[in-house]
């Protein structure tokens, strides 16, 4: 898209749910990280700490939109995206940081392919490590041997296929980019209906990049533009809570593209071994924290 049809005013918006000083981070380095004007929604799933409150008070680009309850996340960004329908939108957790310069290099970047439905940073964790945030889309191989074996064996051959994490960061399309931060195509995602509210949690984007991927439409990965993300806040406030949402998001989005009384055997063995990794998880916090990513190519060397 050429710089002259970008928007005005960007609509950026964060799912808020009792986000403490984390939100305060986010507004601030933001300011930083565009030279744009910005309109902030927080999309707010029933916060109890006041923080969106006194952030929207204090800042005049900033407002607040109540989903009223806690709805999920990817209904609560549908509903901070209605009522704009044309250029990008950014989506972002509220426990992101934005480095200076980021989100004006990620439209940079969504200016060089016009096909371009979602544009993701390089994500990295407080401590620098980077996150691998630009995945294939899981195929059955790959779901099934990252799930069974990424808790006890991380650089297991399907978990670094399905994360991409033996190459070189670089710019390049991915089936599907992290839905803690990215740039939107308006049309795009309105197009295909945006977030599909049956996901509470987990698994909206990966689904929201498979159908819009079907549409011809790519998500680019842009390493050059980078931010912090902080992450795991709604797991450690309710980790079994969390665990089964996230083991039913896998299996919505498995069984959805298996569907038919042909796959009906196929369904039913996922549901039995995702359940069954779902109740080891609770016990077992290893299982429960999944495969640690490793360090990319060029950070190894």
């Amino acid at each position: 898209m050429p710089d002259s049809a970008l928007p005005a005013r960007l609509r950026v918006v964060a799912v808020t749910y009792s986000p403490g000083t984390a939100l305060d981070g986010f507004v601030e380095s933001l300011a930083e990280a565009t030279t744009g004007p910005t309109d902030v929604v927080l999309a707010d799933n029933g916060s109890t700490d006041g923080a969106p409150e006194r952030v929207a008070a204090a800042h005049p680009h900033v407002r607040l939109l109540p989903t009223g309850g806690n709805i999920g996340y990817g209904s609560a960004v549908n509903a901070g995206l209605a009522d704009v329908t044309e250029g990008w939108a950014l989506v972002a957790n509220p426990d992101v940081r934005f480095e200076p310069g980021s989100v004006d290099e990620m439209l940079a970047v969504a200016s060089r392919w016009p096909r371009a439905a979602m544009v993701g940073p390089a994500i990295r964790t407080p401590e620098g490590e980077l996150y691998p945030s630009a995945r294939d889309l899981p195929s059955l191989s790959t779901g099934i041997g990252h799930a069974l074996l990424g808790w006890v064996w991380p650089g297991n051959p399907w978990t670094a296929c399905y994360r991409r994490e033996r190459e070189a960061p670089r710019e390049r399309p991915a089936g599907w980019l992290s839905g803690s931060c990215f740039l939107i195509d308006l049309e795009a995602f309105h197009s295909v209906g945006g977030f599909d509210p049956g996901y509470f949690m987990y698994f909206e984007d990966v689904d929201l990049a498979d159908r819009l991927g079907r549409r011809g439409w790519l998500h680019v990965y842009a390493p050059s533009a980078v931010v912090v993300h902080e992450g795991g806040h709604a797991t450690r406030r309710e980790p079994h809570r969390m665990q089964r949402v996230h083991h039913t998001s896998a299996l919505r989005y498995l069984s959805a593209r298996h569907p038919g009384p042909r796959n009906a055997p196929l369904r039913a063995a996922l549901r039995l071994g995702l359940g069954a990794r779902m109740l080891i998880s609770y016990v077992s916090g290893r299982v429960a924290a999944g495969a640690r990513f490793q360090r990319a190519a060029d950070e190894v060397h």
